[in-house]
């Protein structure tokens, strides 16, 4: 029989659907968590292959998918020869096939694939479908093994071809035990009846491989021989490794012509990568000794290769393999027996390739040695070569992904080109392949196949950029204008076509143009210069192309002749420009072979530009332009008109009327330059070179550009010597429409009609009004004295143009000086104050001010630069003592002083104090500087040391206030104050830079509390912050930075629903005493509980509890008055931020006032109306008093539970951190020992077999004389195996089963497990069994309750149920859920450790459950024990083989208790089942050198009294913290650890001891004592009374104890949290099988019409959450290997009824479930109320993304359960059920035939009748196997 592939077929669809399918062009392929191996290439085809890990690919030349074959994982062991049979290989497992061969035989059209797997055995498939297998050995032999059974063994091979037939020529290295009888090279036949094998073929005989360890890099072939390059070491006289490249002929198929020598490249290490090209072998080798990371290449000729291997050869042929010297230079190698010999001198050439008698394998001792062409700086992993258009190409792969183009110029190489190819640091394959045109590289790296062009010359778009890339395959084509290979470029062989950059080429370039521009209005010839310009055929021709403009080219020599385009064909010139560049392009046909650009310029536009100066601009212009004066008008080329002068351009040269000198032009003013306004004045102006006009009259006039107005002058010219003269205009009075102090007015000259000549760059006249800018007589006289202006006292006294002030009305003297403001008023005693003073009469200049100041009697200094004539003085004061005032005298000369009325006052300014008193060094601090007389001066600075403090507010009297800078480190910093040049310091209270404010952490869209609390801002509905961030001072602090990242969300508003729900206008009535509970939407998203406030009226109810969807408030006590007048009633309004919400007034109950009514009469109606209603009523208000006091109980017990778990935030905040970084330190032992995950053999049994304890099922004994019977009935059982394969068969027994009255349900889950174990091996079939009898009980439940279903474990099926989640999801609790549950068990158990215990009662301090608190106070130390652990642990204390490692225990622990601490330390990368038993060892204390005294619980010094017996504990021994301890084998068991299989199978932890321990009257207790009446007593008076009593508990629980109940609810939450994830797959995929089996659960809905989601949400958390995750919560030693307390077993009891609750679609509510009364009292489920909506959302979520993702096939889900179903293989094992289950089939025997009998179909199949046959042999008296 076969052996059972791993993978059918109907996988091919699936895989295809996960590779990508490339693009039509795609550079690369890949393929996910596929891993490559190898490439090859079909010659003919193109086709590519590649060899992966578990896959083989066939991709087309554009790297597009066309099929893939599946090469495993199979069943496989390297120790293991191919087997059928999994028993014959014990050790197989599931193992990668990786792939270690891959090879194209192009004659029989088959592609060669050899794997790892089956000891390297190959198949052969076909090329046009890689997945079409051709040969695959059903049977291998030893001769048939080809490649490498290990993967990181290399396999290299050649497919050559012989006559008549195809041989493989296959080299490989040593790999595992079984591969050293295989030969490192053999030849092996392709076709025939043994493909792959060597059976009668070469094989390179080898004495001892290992001592060789040859290690191929690659194998090559040409037409004559094939060639193997290698690296070994030689034979054990010789350790060190060497290079090698072997030779044989391609004919040989007996290896008679082997031939090695060894290969070295200069000063390198060994080879690493190789390819042979048709001249040359090119061969990478390692760098150098020393460590040197790096490579290097060498090339070796291959004439010069062979004939070092001819030398060899001729040597060991003809001359005992010694050299003209006499020494050895050839040798046989590899241990064999031959020799060289000496045979005729003729033998070499009569027996090239070898015969029998010729020596084999002969060995070169002469390295052939070849310099480095070229050094890399990383490791090459592959070459490849290619030889084209005469040159040699070296492709090197690197081992960081990089490629490398070499051009091996002669002895010399250069990497002219570098690209990273697939992922950084993954190492390019040797599989180096180019394609059979040359034109593509393929490229293969771990991840991806990539397909690189040899030549990327189209890349290149010009001549420049194709020369400079210095690729060697590519040039520039003149005449194509493009970048090709030589073989593209049509005349390459002709001169000047194909240009290549290794020729020192220049591109084609015009070098010069005659002209170099051109008017636009003529047309000419321009002649391009353009050297090497490439020869043209006769019919050929170039043609230049002026921009669009085409004309044809005359070539002669270099140069080109062509004629400029006419004026009509150009484009007009660009706004403001005289002159259009186009490209001129030297064209063949529509390729441009040479381009530069040309100018065509317009001389009438130059002198348009230039309207200031057309002849200057027209002569002195980058173009040949002259001027025609007489007509104005610039011209090029030509001359001016008959008997009219010309000016040429400055560009000639044998011209003396040239350039702008010789422009007739206006030079200058002759006079005035100055013109008063409202003065009659006459300008002249210089002008020269006006001869150019002869002597035709013309008239003048000259043009004034006054403001608004353009103003025409008649002039006159005179002439004068030579060609200067002048021109004088008419005289005017001059009046501008604006007055201004100065005005420049420009001018100009014309002549004739207009025609302007030019001017001089800046000519203008100056108008000047005396009266502008001196309003006083002081700036009057302070004028420039050329001006001529005078003080004039006629009518409005002003200053005036001297002519025009009448001659009596001039003042000589000025009035007396005039202060109007000064500033500041005060300055500091010491002086050195600026004090300026505005007025007028000032003075004239600084000399009349310099001694004329005083201030309050004192002299004050002017400051020269700062003096405004007439207008300011600014002097700096004298010193004055302190209270000096008066005012501010300035005396000109003899007049009159002036004097201010202003006073000025000296006062000192003092400085006080600080606040605040520091800041954050980044600056920013508001600082405020308190002091006296702070106003004093102008100019007021402040620093803090070093820095400023920039004042930004006006400064008062008290107080400055100023802004921190920033300050490199903190420290304190004096203040100071500048006031002018006056510093005061303020020494006492320096300012205190602190380090800047570090943000601990910002609640999420809240607030930030600790060190800031702020209020958020408003924003309109739809908007989104761009950036929420905390100004402290300088520093800023964004809120994602502060909060991990998280950033600030603003949340829709809260929307809360009125008191009164069915008439929101009426008053709500609140009894006094109760709380208020508000109902809402959304209330805690975006705040919390402390930011709400709610008011009733004017009083405050107190917000106890927020959640998503209620708020609960405490009210007054008494009804209070209402806000504001709003009403008769008070309001009740909810304030959320800026949200004001009001909610409806609220009306007090009170007791109704007695009335004047007779007491008579009241107590009678009273009487008669409770006789009346009482029988009505009584019922209904009982329940109704109870309802509403459990509602009032309940809220009050949230209330303090909420004020409770507020309170111990911070310790839980405290014990987190704690227990964070003993978890980090978990995670580091994880890493290096793994979870202790249950082996999937113990893990099923303890899950199928839970009442076994988990122990391993062992079969059952033989006993004496049976073994004669175990043949027929292991027969029996074998048919029985096979029965249960018929469907009808299993239906029917299990149907007849659950039918029989004494048919218990542990006899249910019995058999049920049975089944499970006995077709673990068919698991698709146990799933179509389980899938019909889960629809035959869905129909039942139909009629029924269908929530019912599944509820429980009543029936096989729910069981079968249980057992097939158990094995589909061991993966997923080993991959993803395990680690989170693991680390919450270690977490739990943590906790518990760190305080104490009880041993007797089994109570703990540190808990979650309510039963298992110890409520005691008890005074506790927690201590570090150094245990001793190793080999002589032992022996004397401190002894130096024995390590210490630390131990944390509790001094009250029991000695029990440390050692199952100190174990727990000591093995923590242990699993449990594998460390000592903590009864097998003592403790012993080592005190001193000789002091060891074994520790126990109870011993000679335990404490007795009254009938009680305390255990010890550390206290007790008065161990110090730190001592040392030790573990030792008691006395009783023989000196040595025990680890029987009891320990290995435990059936149970060590349970609390409580009152059961009673020995002669003697009661044992620890850490309290129990109450005197036994526990058994207490649980059999289960009485109303207790119930009630534990209510009330639950009512009213002491503060204390629910603080250690929710501090370690706190502490443990982000691991409930991570766990519950895990399971609810948040953000992960979930198993394939939860989907399959949630979507058989909506199609069984569907199918009978149940439309109620809660059913099913109920069905699926009955099948998944509550069947098998809360179990294994509950249970964690059905998956870890580790010890579980009962404390940590309550703990978890209690996480997993809040995971129930969580799962539950009925709102949560306090009361006694059905299933776990110890976790379920009222107290444990309060710990977890806030929690549970949010975990039953998680639960929602769950659901819907398994319903909304794509359907689980039902291929995909068989495929599944083929790979799940091997896991459990052990056959023993199978027996063992099939045996028991044979034994219930006994039970209930005759019922089984008559239910077989009676079905038809199981008549017909004789079903009965087999089982019948079956009884027969298993029977026989024979009840064991």
């Amino acid at each position: 029989m076969a052996a059972r592939r791993p993978f059918s077929p109907r996988l091919l669809p699936v895989l295809l659907l996960y590779l990508p399918l490339p693009l039509t062009r795609a550079r690369h392929f890949s393929a996910p968590n596929t891993t490559f191996n190898h490439l090859a290439l079909a010659p003919g085809r193109g086709t590519l292959y590649v060899g992966a890990v578990n896959r083989l690919f066939q991709l087309s030349p554009e790297l597009q998918l066309e099929a893939v074959a599946v090469t495993g994982p199979v069943f496989d062991s390297p120790d293991c020869v191919p087997f059928r049979d999994p028993a014959d290989c014990p050790q197989a497992r599931l193992t990668d096939n990786t792939n270690q061969l891959l090879l194209v035989s192009s004659r029989a059209q088959e592609l060669v694939a050899c794997g790892q797997a089956r000891q390297g055995v190959c198949e052969k498939r076909g090329l046009e479908d890689v997945a079409r297998v051709l040969y695959q050995a059903e049977d291998p032999g030893d001769g048939q093994f080809v490649a490498a059974n290990a993967p990181g063994v290399a396999t290299v091979g050649l497919v050559v071809q012989a006559p008549g037939r195809d041989l493989l020529l296959v080299a490989r290295g040593l790999a595992g035990k079984l591969s050293a009888g295989v030969p490192p090279l053999t030849v092996r036949q392709l076709a025939g009846p043994q493909p792959f094998s060597s059976e009668g073929l070469g094989r390179l005989v080898v004495g001892d491989l290992s001592d060789y360890n040859n290690s191929y890099v690659g194998a090559f072939a040409n037409a004559r021989s094939a060639y193997f390059v290698f690296r070994r070491r030689g034979a054990r006289a010789q350790a060190e490794y060497r290079s090698y490249v072997a030779r044989v002929c391609l004919g040989d198929a007996n290896l008679y012509s082997y031939v090695e020598v060894p290969l070295t490249c200069r000063g390198q290490g060994l080879i690493q990568a190789a390819f042979l090209t048709p001249s040359t072998l090119l061969a990478a080798f390692a760098a150098g000794p020393g460590g040197a990371r790096g490579a290097a290449l060498c090339a070796f000729p291959l004439a010069e290769l062979d004939g070092s291997m001819e030398h060899a050869r001729r040597l060991c042929y003809t001359a005992g393999g010694r050299g003209p010297s006499g020494l050895e230079e050839a040798t046989v190698e590899y241990g064999v027996t031959s020799r060289c010999v000496a045979l005729p001198a003729d033998s070499p050439e009569s027996y090239p390739c070898g015969d029998e008698h010729t020596p084999s394998p002969i060995a070169g001792r002469r390295p052939l040695e070849a310099k480095p062409v070229l050094q890399l700086g990383q490791p090459i992993s592959a070459v490849a070569g290619l030889q084209a258009d005469g040159h040699t190409i070296a492709f090197l792969g690197d081992t960081q992904g990089q490629l490398h183009k070499v051009f091996l110029n002669g002895s010399q190489g250069q990497v002219y080109h570098s690209q990273q190819v697939g992922p950084l640091g993954s190492a390019i394959s040797p599989d180096l392949l180019v394609d059979s045109s040359g034109s593509h590289l393929y490229v293969l790296t771990a991840q991806q196949v990539d397909r690189v062009p040899v030549a990327a010359c189209p890349q290149f778009p010009d001549c420049t950029s194709c020369l400079q890339a210095r690729d060697p395959l590519c040039g520039w084509c003149v005449l194509q204008g493009r970048c090709t290979r030589k073989g593209q470029c049509g005349r390459a062989a002709q001169a000047n076509q194909w240009l290549w950059s290794y020729e020192d080429s220049h591109c084609p370039h015009v070098q010069s143009l005659l002209p170099a521009q051109h008017p636009r209005q003529e047309q000419g010839q321009v002649t391009l210069s353009v050297p090497r310009l490439p020869t043209l055929a006769v019919d050929e021709y170039f043609h230049c192309a002026f921009g669009d403009y085409d004309s044809l080219a005359h070539v002669e020599g270099p140069h080109i002749a062509c004629v400029t385009p006419p004026q009509d064909q150009l484009p007009l010139n660009p706004p403001g420009t005289d002159h259009i560049t186009l490209p001129l392009a030297l064209m063949f046909e529509d390729v441009a072979v040479a381009a530069t650009n040309f100018s065509f310029y317009d001389c009438s536009a130059v002198q348009a530009l230039e309207v200031a100066a057309p002849c200057r601009a027209c002569v002195g212009s980058l173009w040949p332009c002259h001027w025609c004066p007489q007509s104005s008008r610039c011209v090029s080329g030509e001359h001016c008109p008959e008997g009219e002068g010309t000016v040429y351009s400055a560009q000639e040269v044998d011209v003396q009327v040239r350039g702008p000198g010789a422009c007739p032009r206006v030079e200058g003013l002759a006079g005035p330059l100055l013109v008063p306004v409202g003065w009659e004045s006459r300008l002249a102006l210089r002008v020269r070179n006006l001869q150019h006009f002869g002597s035709l009259p013309a008239s003048y006039h000259c043009w004034l550009e006054l403001p608004g107005e353009l103003r025409r002058l008649p002039a006159s010219l005179e002439e004068m010597a030579g060609d200067v003269g002048l021109i004088y205009c008419q005289a005017q009075q001059f009046r501008p429409s604006t007055a201004q102090r100065e005005l420049p007015v420009p001018i100009y000259v014309t002549r004739g009609k207009g025609q302007r000549l030019d001017n001089a760059p800046t000519l203008y006249v100056t108008l000047y009004d005396c009266a502008v800018g001196r309003p006083d007589c002081s700036r009057c006289q302070a004028a420039n004295g050329s001006l001529g202006c005078v003080w004039c006292s006629h009518g409005q006294p002003t200053c005036r143009y001297g002519p025009l002030c009448p001659p009596g009305a001039v003042e000589l003297l000025c009035p007396t000086p005039s202060i109007d403001t000064i500033e500041p008023l005060t300055g500091p005693p010491e002086g050195g104050l600026a004090l300026t003073i505005w007025g007028s009469n000032l003075g004239r200049d600084l000399a009349e001010v310099q001694d004329a100041v005083k201030v309050a009697g004192r002299p004050c200094s002017p400051e020269p630069s700062l003096y405004r004539t007439s207008a300011r003085i600014v002097c700096v004061t004298s010193p004055a003592p302190n209270g000096t005032t008066g005012p501010i005298q300035v005396a000109i000369k003899n007049r009159p002083p002036g004097i201010s009325t202003q006073h000025f006052t000296y006062q000192d300014p003092i400085l006080l104090s600080l606040s605040p008193r520091w800041g954050p060094q980044a600056g920013g601090t508001r600082l405020t500087i308190h002091g006296q007389h702070l106003q004093t001066g102008g100019s007021i600075r402040a620093f803090v040391g070093g820095q400023p403090c920039p004042i930004r507010e006006p400064v008062c009297p008290e107080a400055i206030v100023c802004h921190t800078m920033s300050q490199a480190s903190p420290g304190e910093a004096v203040v100071r104050v500048v006031f002018g040049h006056a510093q005061r310091t303020l020494l006492t209270s320096p300012f205190q830079y602190t380090a800047n404010p570090q943000l601990a952490a910002a609640e999420p869209s809240v607030s930030f509390r600790g060190l800031l609390l702020c209020q958020s801002p408003a924003v309109p509905d739809g908007a989104h912050p761009r950036r929420v961030f905390f100004s402290l001072d300088g520093v800023h602090v964004d809120f994602a930075s502060a909060s991990g990242g998280q950033d600030f969300l603003y949340q829709p508003n809260p929307r809360l629903a009125p008191l009164s729900r069915e008439e929101p206008t009426r008053p709500y009535r609140l009894k006094p005493g109760n709380v208020l509970d508000v109902e809402g939407q959304g209330l805690n998203l975006g705040i919390s509980k402390e930011e709400v406030r709610v008011h009733i009226g004017d009083g405050e109810c107190l917000v106890k509890t927020l959640t998503l969807t209620h708020l609960y408030c405490e009210p007054p006590s008494r009804a209070p008055q209402p806000a504001n007048g709003s009403g008769t009633l008070p309001q009740f309004v909810v304030q959320m931020g800026n949200v004001r919400l009001a909610l409806g007034p609220v009306q007090y109950e009170t007791e109704p006032a007695l009335s004047a009514f007779p007491v008579e009469a009241q107590v009678g109606l009273g009487l008669g109306a409770a006789v009346l209603i009482a029988a009505v009523l009584l019922l209904t208000l009982m329940y109704r008093h109870k309802s509403k006091q459990a509602l009032r109980d309940y809220q009050k017990v949230l209330l303090q539970l909420e004020n409770l778990e507020i309170g111990v935030g911070d310790q839980c905040r405290k014990e987190f951190t704690d227990l964070m970084t003993e978890m980090t330190d978990l995670s580091s032992d994880l890493e290096a020992s793994g979870i202790p995950f249950l082996d999937y053999h113990t893990y099923a049994e303890r899950v199928f077999f839970p009442g076994h304890g988990g122990c391993p099922r062992q079969p059952a004994l033989e006993g004496p004389g049976e073994e004669g019977r175990r043949g027929p009935v292991r027969q029996g059982l074998t048919q029985l195996s096979n029965l249960l394969n018929s469907k009808l068969f299993l239906l029917t027994l299990i149907h007849t089963l659950e039918e029989q009255p004494g048919f218990s349900q542990r006899d249910r889950c019995h058999v049920a497990s049975l089944l499970s174990l006995a077709l673990h091996g068919k698991l698709e079939y146990l799933t179509d069994i389980m899938r019909t009898l889960l629809s035959d009980l869905a129909a039942h439940y139909v009629h029924k309750n269908p929530k019912l279903m599944l509820r429980r474990t009543e029936t096989m099926v729910e069981k079968l149920l249980t057992n097939w989640l158990s094995i589909c999801l061991y993966a997923f609790l080993k991959e993803v859920a395990g680690e989170p549950l693991y680390v919450l068990l270690r977490a739990i158990q943590y906790q518990v450790d760190k305080g104490p215990v009880d041993a007797v009662t089994g109570k703990a301090k540190r808990t979650l459950n309510d039963s298992r608190l110890l409520r005691e106070d008890v005074e506790f130390r927690p201590l570090t024990l150094m245990v001793l652990v190793g080999p002589r642990a032992g022996g004397a204390a401190g002894s130096s083989a024995a390590q210490r490692v630390p131990a944390r225990v509790l001094d009250t622990d029991t000695i029990t208790q440390v050692k199952e601490k100190v174990l727990d330390q000591v093995y923590k990368g242990t699993p449990f089942s594998q460390r000592p038993s903590v009864h097998a060892l003592d403790l012993e204390w080592r005190s001193g050198l000789a002091g060891h005294l074994t520790l126990s619980d109870e011993d000679l010094t335990s404490v007795t009294q009254n009938h009680w017996k305390r255990l010890n504990t550390l206290q007790h021994y008065k161990v110090p913290d730190g001592a040392t301890v030790g573990l030792i084998p008691q006395l009783h068991n023989g000196g040595a650890v025990s680890q029987s299989l009891a320990q290995n199978c435990p059936l149970g932890e060590n349970i609390p001891m409580l009152e059961d321990a009673e020995e002669g009257g003697v009661r044992l207790w620890h850490l309290v004592k129990a109450s005197d009446e036994p526990e058994g007593a207490k649980a059999r008076r289960s009485s109303l009374r207790e119930r009630e009593r534990e209510r009330a508990r639950a009512k009213a629980i002491p503060e204390i104890y629910l603080t250690r109940l929710l501090s370690m609810k706190g502490t443990l939450q982000k691991f409930v949290d991570d766990t519950f994830q895990a399971i609810l797959s948040v953000n992960r995929p979930v198993p394939i099988a939860v989907k399959y089996l949630f979507d058989f659960l909506d199609e069984l809905a569907e199918k009978h019409g149940i439309e109620d989601p809660e059913t099913l949400h109920i069905w699926k958390t009955n099948s998944l959450l509550l069947r098998f995750w809360v179990n294994a919560l509950k249970n964690p030693r059905l998956i870890f290997d580790v010890r579980v307390s009962d404390n940590v077993d309550a703990i978890l009891a209690v996480i997993a009824q809040t995971f129930i609750d969580s799962c539950t679609v009925s709102e949560h509510k306090v009361g006694r479930a059905h299933s776990y009364p110890e976790q379920d009292s009222p107290v444990n489920k309060l710990l977890y109320a806030r929690e549970i909506p949010r975990y039953k959302q998680m639960v929602e979520r769950y659901y819907s993304d398994i319903r909304q993702s794509s359907p689980a096939s039902y291929q995909e889900m068989n495929s599944a359960l083929a790979e799940l179903s091997g896991n459990y293989t052990s056959a023993p094992h199978c027996l063992e059920a099939l045996q028991e289950l044979y034994n219930h089939i006994h039970r209930y025997y005759d019922q089984i035939i008559s239910a077989l009998e009676e079905d038809p179909v199981g008549q017909k199949m004789q079903l009965a009748c087999r089982l019948q046959q079956v009884a027969a042999l298993v029977e026989n008296k024979v009840t064991d196997l």
